[in-house]
């Protein structure tokens, strides 16, 4: 039995972790607050043995709007207060574990709790029933190494330089203030999110250890930090992706983009997507409209969602925030690429012959479903640890060329055209990171083997299995 605690935003990855461990035979139950559930439940295949709790939460009773239960399209301010207030489930989630032990006999009890990273609370709960632990990050090793120092230390403060340095953690090299996050920005020590950012992450101390959706080979730095620093079992069980077959229901977009793409040329197209929770400026949004359009030769898929300032949830007026000529290029006579209000079929599209490149606001999922595919990153980070994940797959692994930092940065569409056609053209620089995108995706094809016959196992799953040798241990 495994006990799965996700915040919402970090979902996805949590469903794919569920469906994997329910493949290998294990019982699920996944936890959440009423609204969130809901949005699970529609999520879950029909045949699926994972179960849904409820545990109760009333956002007005914290100084939130009504039904405010994830962070999904939340200004600044309530995202920030959401996340310190998830220790308030705490009681709930304590009852919930004492009625399910009570409730079964040893061999039917849960095994395990598998935390998202923002309730570093629940390890000393799960151990006052005699339950191993781990916290799932969907960030990178690396990415998560960056913010967890930078939390704790906040060094950012300590100098009046631009550049700074994490003495802590010298082999992430040199960081710039344009790789801070708003709330980074401005921490003082003394704030809700600082406070809240450290005891949690000195919380991690309390776990049993931390799975990584990543893959042991790209991602070493990072791990071997965690392991450095918390002396902690860390292990990297990426890319664990959500399935194919699992499709969001009531959605036309799949049809669509894929009937398209099968008109274009091979590795003519950028895919274009800023995740499920971020956005640009509506000068950003210009400016990229401009380069897309000057890209000779290159077609384009864009999810699309209203600029920064606006409802993330409202239609988007194409016809206000995009120029003129980008509007005829996107007509039945040019065809040169089409806009997908807020959800497409990005595992699908990634996988697509005709797709070249990935505009991404670095998310790790985004990063493991386009490298997983062998396809390249132009990098747009947009808020926490997207900064450092695009600093490590443009540095690192050669596989990225960043764009821009954040969404109200200042963006010329001639340096977005000329990255673009960086990326796709035909120049050695572009060939060259084409060529190591193609390495990173055997490395990660590499990792997900289990051949019995061949006598060859992956990191991944060598990784996945010690995991799980190491919660029964405890049975």
């Amino acid at each position: 039995h495994g006990r799965s605690l996700p915040r919402l935003g970090h979902i996805i990855p949590f469903l794919a972790l569920a469906f994997k461990l329910e493949q290998k035979g294990y019982n699920i139950i996944l936890v959440n607050t009423p609204l969130n559930i809901k949005k699970l439940k529609s999520s879950l295949t029909p045949n699926t043995s994972i179960s849904l709790v409820e545990i109760p939460f009333n956002s007005s009773e914290h100084g939130l709007p009504p039904n405010t239960e994830n962070t999904d399209s939340l200004p600044y301010k309530p995202y920030v207060h959401l996340i310190t207030i998830s220790s308030s489930l705490e009681p709930s989630f304590r009852k919930l574990l004492f009625d399910l032990v009570k409730g079964h006999d040893n061999d039917q009890k849960p095994l395990c709790i598998i935390s998202d990273m923002f309730f570093g609370w629940s390890a000393n709960v799960a151990h006052e029933f005699g339950l191993f632990h781990v916290i799932f990050s969907g960030a990178s090793g690396f990415g998560l190494a960056c913010y967890y120092y930078l939390w704790l230390n906040l060094p950012h403060k300590k100098t009046r330089n631009f550049a700074f340095t994490m003495p802590d953690f010298p082999e992430a090299g040199n960081l710039d203030v344009s790789q801070l996050s708003q709330s980074l920005l401005a921490a003082d020590s003394t704030d809700p999110y600082t406070n809240f950012n450290r005891e949690n992450f000195l919380n991690f101390l309390n776990s049993d250890g931390i799975l990584f959706n990543t893959v042991e080979e790209l991602d070493r730095l990072g791990l071997t930090y965690f392991r450095r620093k918390l002396s902690l079992p860390v292990w990297a069980i990426g890319p664990i992706l959500w399935p194919v077959t699992v499709s969001d229901k009531g959605k036309d977009a799949p049809e669509k983009c894929i009937k398209w793409l099968d008109q274009k040329e091979a590795k003519s197209v950028l895919y274009i997507s800023f995740g499920s929770q971020s956005t640009i400026s509506e000068s950003q949004m210009m400016e990229l409209a401009k380069a897309l359009v000057d890209a000779s030769g290159i077609n384009f898929i864009w999810v699309v969602r209203p600029p920064l300032g606006f409802d993330i949830n409202m239609e988007f007026r194409a016809e206000e925030w995009l120029p003129e000529r980008f509007l005829q290029c996107i007509s039945e006579d040019q065809n040169k690429g089409i806009l997908v209000s807020k959800w497409a079929p990005q595992v699908e599209i990634l996988a697509h012959k005709s797709v070249g490149a990935f505009l991404t606001h670095c998310g790790w999922n985004s990063v493991l479903e386009s490298l997983g595919n062998g396809v390249p990153l132009l990098g747009w980070p947009i808020s926490g640890e997207q900064f450092y994940n695009a600093n490590i797959l443009e540095q690192d692994l050669g596989v990225c060329v960043e764009v821009t930092r954040g969404g109200n940065s200042e963006v010329k569409y001639e340096d977005v055209l000329e990255k673009i056609e960086l990326i796709m053209g035909e120049n050695d620089k572009g060939k060259e990171i084409r060529r190591q995108a193609c390495e990173i995706k055997e490395i990660i094809g590499n990792a997900t083997i289990d051949d019995e016959e061949a006598d060859f196992r992956g990191s991944s799953v060598k990784a996945m299995e010690e995991f799980l040798n190491a919660a029964f241990s405890t049975k």
